[in-house]
């Protein structure tokens, strides 16, 4: 069935379908504990945060794990395990020493050992972990708290990498399981943060519960961001998996569940009507949704036939297969909307309501002949699953055969690491977002590299573009990066890595008893929330 938007269901009748929904929650488990949150975040099947950049992978991590330096509001990098540090007089050494009362949920400490073998193997795949590696003369500790990184030429950026939010973040583990290849999944969730995972409790499908680490020291400052005291406030909490969307919110509505991570617009009115209910953004700055083809086979392996993405998309049609107009945009830079970095280089080829024609001719150039094109379909992603709806119509309209491959989340991961041709298991085109804050730093953003295997999902490759993205390490004020992001972006349309779907702010959905839930970019963490 080829669907080229979903329908909207209308206010009264999305509210009295989800007032009539059986209720399975309620059949299925007691009435909520006052210091229990339940929490509907999507299906969690990988846990590793070096080898999976989902969003809901991200959540999990940011439970479990911490890192050496954090965000906070104003999106500037501030210590977070890391207690002191400094750098030498020659802006080639740094020096990290570990705050005190860092332990791992099993009891054992936080060592420096530690946090050299999660760098490394966040090195391993991540386009700024990368750099730090390769501009590395040794990582390593001086004792049992403290360790260096020694440079073998400056690199202002350090501090803001490894604050980084966009995944792969470096979340540090132990040692033993940070000490295997980035392409090994660790399954242990055994971290050092404000949360344990409940391996006695966990129901693969089902939910997962994370209860309070009553070990866990956080920082004295107030919480900030992802920065400052991780300080709990609840005991326990759940996160079920509940793919049916009315389902989901019948329960939110029943008090079965206190947050809803993504809402579907068409219940946004019947949401903002409920007294008992709120409707939060808290990524003020949006989320961009995006397509990556794969380079390595055809037709994508042809530029022109990358280029004919560019040309084939109407924005406004993808994003309104989801959300309502009033939250919706275009985006056209590769540096995002609201990014300091934000330009109209080489953006030509954008043209509201899409140019088919266009596209048709430059699938003929780039000599397509037929070659079956698959679509990763995630049915439990409502927009990836609405998206790839209608870019496989309209891929047939101008004569691309074009086949959805719809999947659960897991064999949607399992699929997407697969580099071969279609034949052999392998795929053409699927869909992903990442906030607007994402594709304000090309070092660390895999999205934004172009060297090809060694890269991110889709392998583009283009030297001349890496070249000028290394660059971006050695500039030094917002003017002189401002003009190397257009030469950038000139670049990258050429070649055409990624190919812009359109920006939406997308609100969570919560019970207004639930409050002080932070808000930020790139990921949504469970400290510092109240129920009252």
């Amino acid at each position: 069935m080829t669907i080229s938007r979903r329908d909207l269901v209308k206010l009264g009748l999305a509210a009295g379908t989800a007032m009539s929904t059986p209720s399975v929650l309620r059949a299925q488990t007691a009435a909520t504990a006052a210091r229990t949150v339940r929490m509907v975040m999507g299906d969690l099947t990988d846990f590793d945060p070096i080898v999976s950049t989902r969003t809901i992978t991200a959540n999990h991590s940011l439970a479990i794990y911490d890192t050496l330096f954090a965000l906070d509001s104003k999106l500037m990098p501030q210590p977070q395990m890391v207690g002191k540090w400094g750098v030498s007089d020659d802006k080639k050494t740094y020096t990290f020493e570990l705050r005190d009362g860092l332990a791992w949920h099993d009891g054992t400490p936080v060592t420096a050992a530690d946090c050299v073998a999660s760098i490394r193997r966040w090195g391993q795949v991540d386009p700024g972990g990368q750099l730090i590696m390769a501009r590395a003369r040794d990582i390593s500790k001086k004792d049992d708290k403290t360790f260096t990184i020694a440079l073998k030429e400056p690199l202002g950026l350090v501090i803001d990498l490894l604050a980084k939010t966009a995944g792969p973040v470096p979340f540090v583990m132990r040692e033993k399981d940070a000490d295997r290849p980035a392409t090994e999944q660790v399954n242990a969730n055994i971290g050092s943060g404000p949360f344990k995972f409940n391996h006695a409790l966990a129901k693969p499908g089902a939910s997962f519960t994370y209860d309070r680490n009553e070990e866990y020291v956080p920082r004295q400052e107030r919480a900030d961001g992802f920065a400052g005291g991780k300080v709990v406030n609840v005991d326990r909490v759940i996160w079920d998996n509940i793919s049916d969307q009315q389902t989901a919110f019948a329960a939110l509505q029943a008090g079965e569940v206190d947050f809803l991570l993504d809402p579907p617009a068409d219940l946004y009115p019947a949401i903002k009507s409920d007294p008992s209910l709120d409707l939060e953004v808290l990524d003020k700055g949006g989320t961009v949704y995006f397509i990556r083809m794969n380079c390595l086979q055809k037709p994508f392996d042809n530029v022109k036939a990358r280029q004919a993405m560019l040309h084939l998309i109407d924005q406004e049609a993808f994003m309104r297969t989801t959300f309502p107009p009033e939250y919706i945009s275009a985006v056209t830079s590769l540096f995002g909307s609201h990014t300091p970095y934000s330009n109209d280089e080489n953006t030509g080829w954008y043209k509201k309501g899409g140019d088919p024609e266009k596209a048709k001719q430059l699938f003929k150039e780039a000599r397509y002949g037929g070659e079956k094109v698959v679509l990763l379909q995630p049915t439990a992603e409502s927009f990836d699953n609405n998206a790839m709806q209608l870019l496989a119509a309209t891929l047939r309209k101008i004569g691309v055969n074009a086949e959805l491959a719809p999947s659960d989340d897991a064999g949607f991961s399992a699929r997407l690491r697969n580099k071969g041709p279609v034949e052999n298991g392998g795929w053409s085109i699927f869909s992903t977002s990442a906030s607007d804050f994402y594709f304000s730093n090309p070092l660390g953003s895999p999205v934004l590299s172009a060297n090809g295997e060694e890269g991110w999902f889709g392998w583009p490759k283009s030297d001349e573009y890496e070249a000028l993205r290394a660059k971006w390490a050695d500039v030094e004020t917002v003017e002189e990066r401002q003009a190397l992001a257009r030469k950038i972006q000139q670049e990258h349309w050429n070649f055409v890595g990624t190919v812009l779907l359109g920006e939406a702010v997308s609100p969570i959905a919560r019970r207004k008893t639930l409050t002080g839930v932070i808000g930020m970019p790139e990921g949504t963490a469970m400290w510092n929330m109240q129920k009252a």
